[in-house]
C-alpha cells in the first residue's frame, strides 16, 4: 500500500499464483485499471496503490507482437529435455531454476528462468539458457526487458509526481541505474492435466514482493490472486495485452519514511 499524508500500519498486499490453501475469493471488486495516457492516470494510480496494492495498466506502449514473440521463445524453452534445461542451473542466482523457488527452502510445483535486466551483465548459467535457443530468445529478451524498464519508469514517476514527491525520478533513477539489480523472471506452471496427475496444490505461494514494484505480464492462465486488507482474496483476471503492477516491500518503506 502506498499511504499519502499521514503514518499507517505498512498492510500487506499479497500477490500469489495460485493460493496454496483455500480462500475466499471477492468477485464483487474490480481491480482497477489504468490507462497510462489518460491525463489523470497519475492520480488514478496513486488511489490503486492507496487501496489495493496493485492495479492494471493499459496503453503501456509495449509491442504486442514484442510480448508474443518473447512468450513464443520462453515456451520453445521450457518443451526443452530436462536434462538440456539443466544445463543452466541451478541459478546462482540468475539462471534456470525448478521447484525451489525461494532462498528459505520454499518448494512449488514450478520451472523458472531468472535473468538480470542488465545484459552486459551476463554469467555462465544465463548464457545456458540462450545456448539451447535461437539467438531470437536473447533479442526479444533484451527488447522485452527495454521496453518494460520504460514502463515501470513511468508508472514510477507518475507516483511520484501524484504524491508530490521532488525530483519526479526519485524512484525511476534507481531502475534506469546501469547497475540497478532488476531483473525479469520468466515461469512456467504446470497444465491441468498435470496438475490432475500429480496433485499439485502449489504453484506459487503467498508472498510479498520485496522490489519497489513488480511488473507482471501472464498469458491465458488464470491462478492469481492478491490479498486486501481484511484477508479476504481477489481473484485477477488473466490479460495477455496488459500489464500487472503490484507495490513491492521497498516502496512501501520508501513511502512511509517519507511520511511517516
Amino acid at each position: 500500500m502506498v499511504v499519502l499524508s499521514r503514518p499507517v500500519a505498512l498492510d500487506n498486499h499479497i500477490s500469489v499464483i495460485p493460493a496454496y490453501k483455500p480462500a475466499p475469493v471477492l468477485t464483487s471488486h474490480s481491480i482497477p485499471v489504468v490507462d497510462l495516457t489518460h491525463p489523470e492516470a497519475k492520480t488514478l494510480i496513486v488511489k490503486a496503490c492507496e487501496e489495493f496494492g496493485f492495479f492494471k495498466v493499459v496503453n503501456h506502449g509495449v509491442c504486442p507482437d514484442l510480448m508474443t514473440r518473447l512468450e513464443q521463445e520462453a515456451v520453445g524453452f521450457f518443451a526443452l529435455p530436462q536434462s538440456l534445461k539443466n544445463q543452466a542451473g541451478p541459478p546462482e542466482p540468475y539462471g534456470y531454476g525448478s521447484k525451489r523457488i525461494g532462498p528459505n527452502g520454499d518448494v512449488g510445483w514450478i520451472e523458472y528462468i531468472l535473468l538480470n535486466a542488465n545484459p552486459e551483465l551476463s554469467s555462465p548459467k544465463t548464457s545456458a539458457v540462450f545456448s539451447q535457443s535461437p539467438l531470437i530468445f536473447r533479442e526479444a529478451v533484451e527488447e522485452y526487458m527495454k521496453e518494460v524498464k520504460e514502463v515501470s519508469c513511468k508508472v514510477l514517476e507518475m507516483i511520484t509526481e501524484g504524491l508530490g514527491i521532488e525530483p519526479r525520478d526519485s524512484l525511476s533513477k534507481m531502475v534506469r541505474d546501469e547497475k540497478s539489480d532488476s531483473c525479469l523472471r520468466l515461469n512456467h506452471y504446470p497444465t491441468a492435466e498435470e496438475e490432475a496427475e500429480k496433485m499439485v496444490k502449489l504453484g506459487f505461494g503467498e508472498h510479498t514482493d520485496p522490489q519497489i514494484i513488480s511488473v507482471l505480464r501472464s498469458n491465458n492462465a488464470a491462478g492469481l490472486q492478491i490479498c486486501m486488507k481484511d484477508g479476504s482474496w481477489v481473484a485477477v483476471p488473466p490479460d495477455h495485452s496488459s500489464f500487472f503492477i503490484n507495490v513491492g516491500d521497498a516502496l512501501q518503506v520508501y513511502v512511509y519514511r517519507i511520511y511517516g
